[in-house]
């Protein structure tokens, strides 16, 4: 089926408006976020690829600006949309709440909304944006605050020391052009705990934006949502944030959906029972980027199928002098990039070992694509990756054979091109995989366990 091209999942977070407040004697597991099905249509293979380069030329840019145990659980059911492969989160904001739609990145670290400022705002159409006067709990931290030096603050504007009402502005600019302005804020915000009782969380940073504009943040990809949460490694996102009093760490699981009934995957806020047993983990370190805090490298040294070592030179992989390469794990991209020696030497195993006919008419952005007519479970070779720390990433077939026609199946990597870019792990390759996001151990679990016992 097409629709498996499309690797889009969405995280949509139901949380109570009761709630209690959270403090160092609270007793529960973890956040634990439930995710609603999107009943919309995936977009093409070619639609994903054209998205997805989209990002990496966004991520790509932000790397070149470089100078007891608690969780939360939040369930996540997959859809499908006519943007790219992101997940989207639905929170609440504010007293008393207000629902928003965000998109859920593992690529940046800024949580923020799109606001309004209005008193009367019967004309606005409901959860289009948040509407910071009618909340008892916003409020701007001025620019004078320290916290204002951990975001971008545009030029030319001065602070106001002496004036109460000086409020701390933002501006996020983009490669492609687009761009969020407003005031960093703090606000409360509503999450469920794995027992299923709503949790207060007070002074939350984020960024209230007050003007948003371009295709990253305004086009179509963005699906209507109303800002981004940012889950990156900087100290602003919501990990770190929420982090420090859930163990600092999170995990999620994408399944697969074009199963159906379609299988909830869940997005989890410290430490779960599904990653309790360390001994059904394999763990890889997370490297670190001297100019970026963003995110979430891991190092890849070396590629088989089937077993058989491919001839690619370990530096193909690593990071260089000028913070460029390495390898990063995310979950807005679709797609797998990889570093063109790399793709290249994969793309010659692969052609040489698939059985099956090449097709007539091979989707375009592909290189390898067959014909699958007649086959009821296609076989393709096995690929696995070994990662630092002699752990052995080795996703089933249907991660990186996609279906991208009738009867027509691709190969689901993409060659890096770009000389300062980096290769990506998108989240197709990931699906079906419990990950662990351990940050005060500095490394990443993965196992095809606990996946369904969140």
């Amino acid at each position: 089926m097409a629709e498996r091209a499309a690797g889009v999942i969405f995280f949509f977070l139901l949380i109570s408006s009761a709630a209690s407040t959270v403090n160092r004697r609270t007793k529960f597991e973890y956040l634990k976020l439930p995710l609603l099905h999107k009943d919309t249509f995936p977009p093409t293979p070619s639609q994903s690829l054209s998205s997805d380069i989209r990002r990496l030329n966004t991520l790509y840019s932000s790397l070149s600006h470089r100078s007891t145990t608690r969780s939360a659980k939040l369930p996540l059911t997959s859809g499908a949309t006519t943007g790219s492969g992101q997940y989207f989160v639905d929170l609440r904001l504010g007293t008393p709440p207000q629902r928003l739609l965000l998109v859920a990145d593992t690529g940046s670290d800024l949580v923020w909304v799109s606001c309004s400022a209005c008193r009367n705002c019967s004309s606005r159409p409901p959860n289009s944006a948040f509407l910071a006067r009618h909340s008892s709990t916003y409020f701007p931290y001025h620019c004078y605050d320290k916290k204002c030096r951990l975001v971008p603050n545009p030029t030319g504007v001065a602070c106001n020391h002496t004036r109460l009402h000086s409020p701390c502005r933002y501006e996020y600019s983009y490669s492609d052009g687009s761009e969020t302005k407003g005031f960093f804020s703090t606000e409360t915000t509503t999450l469920n705990a794995s027992s299923g009782r709503p949790v207060k969380f007070r002074n939350l940073a984020f960024g209230c934006s007050f003007e948003a504009s371009g295709p990253s943040i305004a086009g179509p990809s963005f699906n209507g949502a109303q800002g981004v949460m940012g889950l990156g490694r900087g100290s602003i996102s919501l990990s770190s944030q929420l982090g420090r009093r859930f163990g600092n760490k999170f995990s999620y699981c994408l399944m697969d959906y074009t199963l159906s009934p379609t299988p909830t995957s869940y997005l989890l806020i410290g430490r779960s029972k599904a990653v309790n047993d360390p001994k059904k983990m394999n763990y890889t370190p997370m490297i670190s980027n001297p100019f970026t805090s963003t995110f979430y490298y891991i190092g890849i040294e070396s590629v088989y199928i089937e077993n058989v070592k491919l001839p690619i030179r370990p530096s193909v992989w690593a990071i260089d002098e000028l913070g460029n390469g390495g390898t990063v794990m995310d979950s807005g991209t679709t797609l797998t990039f990889l570093a063109e020696p790399a793709y290249r030497r994969i793309v010659q195993a692969f052609k040489r070992l698939v059985t099956l006919p090449e097709a007539d008419e091979p989707t375009v952005g592909f290189d390898l694509c067959v014909n699958v007519s007649g086959e009821s479970r296609p076989s393709f070779p096995k690929m696995s990756f070994k990662l630092s720390g002699n752990s052995v990433l080795s996703p089933p077939s249907g991660n990186y054979f996609i279906d991208t026609a009738e009867n027509v199946k691709c190969l689901a990597l993409q060659p890096l091109t770009a000389p300062s870019g980096f290769s990506v792990i998108g989240n197709l390759m990931q699906q079906g995989f419990m990950f662990e996001f351990d940050r005060d151990r500095s490394r990443i679990g993965f196992s095809r366990h606990g996946c369904g016992k969140p």
